[in-house]
């Protein structure tokens, strides 16, 4: 079960490791782009490449996709980014139970935006983690972890790709330690719980009153989406790439509330393609 992106490396592990996978459960398809064309999530574009059963229910709460899952008899069922929450009913189905891929080092940024919240809170550390699934978000017992660091220059769509390929092979050795008998399960510390909710482009606007590394922090955390804005001469612009300085010069330099500046690297105007900060300024006073 799972929908976008992330989830196509540990698909793609489980049918490298010759696992029968009975079907493939994502979203429902959804219009995309200028046009709104209806398009496929990648999950089922990886699971008809290799001719898996795609099932796309609007909900897993009604009986019938109750019994439909019941009917498949699977051992184990993997969720790695589906989108909905799986009701006890489904829980309790496969004899294995439910296996969880998140990024993040649980009971830390639990809920939808793990990966962008890390980054926009500063953290040098994430990783992945399995959980045995139970009713709550993200409280299951701990299975196995992998952890990576995060460079200061690293956006979430950079540590996205990486976790993503991270958490296959998390996933594939906790499956192997699950059929070897040697899994143990470590219950989490809900105290030491921080929740991560979904983004928003409320998110999105700089704060140059902030210091420079929060300011840093917040536009290589909403990148690629939903993306860091400003103003600058009544011009929107989102900041695609910023650098942290002591100092400014004659480039695109921001003092920022700390007395450190915030340089621009890239950024974008509204219908216009992305460019260089030195770029941008030529042709301005």
């Amino acid at each position: 079960m799972g929908t976008p992106e992330f989830a196509v490396p540990c698909l793609q592990a489980l049918i490298n490791a010759d696992h029968e996978i009975p079907a493939v459960f994502c979203q429902p398809d959804k219009p995309q782009g200028r046009r709104m064309q209806l398009t496929a999530p990648p999950v089922k574009v990886c699971a008809l490449q290799h001719n898996l059963p795609v099932l796309q229910p609007a909900t897993l709460r009604n009986n019938e996709t109750v019994e439909q899952i019941r009917a498949l008899a699977a051992e184990l069922i993997v969720v790695v980014a589906y989108g909905k929450i799986l009701p006890q009913q489904v829980l309790d189905i496969p004899p294995q139970g439910c296996i969880n891929v998140h990024a993040s080092l649980l009971p830390k940024y639990r809920g939808a935006g793990p990966i962008q919240w890390a980054i926009l809170n500063g953290e040098t550390e994430t990783g992945i983690t399995t959980q045995q699934m139970d009713a709550g978000i993200d409280t299951g017992d701990i299975l196995e972890v992998d952890h990576c660091a995060i460079p200061d220059d690293m956006t979430a769509g950079e540590l996205h790709d990486v976790l993503s390929t991270l958490g296959a092979g998390t996933l594939m050795r906790t499956i192997e330690k699950l059929q070897e008998g040697t899994l143990i399960r470590t219950p989490q510390e809900h105290t030491q719980a921080t929740h991560a909710p979904m983004l928003s482009r409320d998110l999105s606007p700089l704060d140059f009153s902030k210091p420079a590394q929060h300011v840093h922090n917040q536009a290589r955390g909403l990148h690629p989406w939903p993306g860091a804005t400003m103003l600058f001469e009544e011009t929107l612009l989102k900041v695609h790439r910023t650098r942290v300085c002591v100092t400014g010069d004659s480039s695109l330099h921001l003092l920022c509330g700390d007395g450190k500046y915030i340089e621009l690297l890239q950024v974008q105007q509204a219908g216009k393609k992305t460019m260089i900060g030195e770029e941008f300024l030529r042709g301005r006073r």
